[in-house]
């Protein structure tokens, strides 16, 4: 495996990790606070890194399925980063999440786990 695409692969661990305390503590709490924003964010920057990283460093093309499911995951999980601060600049920190906002959440991670699986699939059948 190329060293470009082993780095990004422990750096996409580390966005699974911060997507996963950012959204669970949304989900738990049901407030964007300081923890949610700041995770969030970290995941979205690791998952940044990590793909560019695994483009680069994988063989082949990145036209995959698991390239449209990971693309799909991070879109969806950027749209749920820019929603938690939108409500952050707009209701001030601490503010109370919607159900709505609650359940895309749910979604969005469960997703990017989704996504995430398919991955460390990939991995495990070469």
């Amino acid at each position: 495996m190329n060293p470009l695409a082993i780095v990004g692969a422990f750096i996409i661990t580390l966005s699974f990790l911060a997507y996963g305390i950012g959204s669970i503590s949304l989900v738990r709490f049901k407030i964007v606070g300081n923890i949610v924003l700041i995770f969030l964010t970290m995941g979205i920057l690791f998952d940044i890194a990590a793909i560019v990283l695994m483009v680069f460093g994988a063989r082949g093309t990145p036209f995959t399925l698991h390239g449209f499911l990971g693309t799909a995951a991070f879109l969806i999980m950027l749209v749920d980063a820019v929603w938690c601060w939108k409500v952050y600049y707009k209701n001030g920190l601490d503010s109370k999440a919607t159900n709505k906002h609650i359940k895309f959440t749910k979604a969005a991670y469960f997703f990017w786990v989704v996504a995430y699986f398919t991955g460390c699939l990939i991995i495990l059948w070469r």
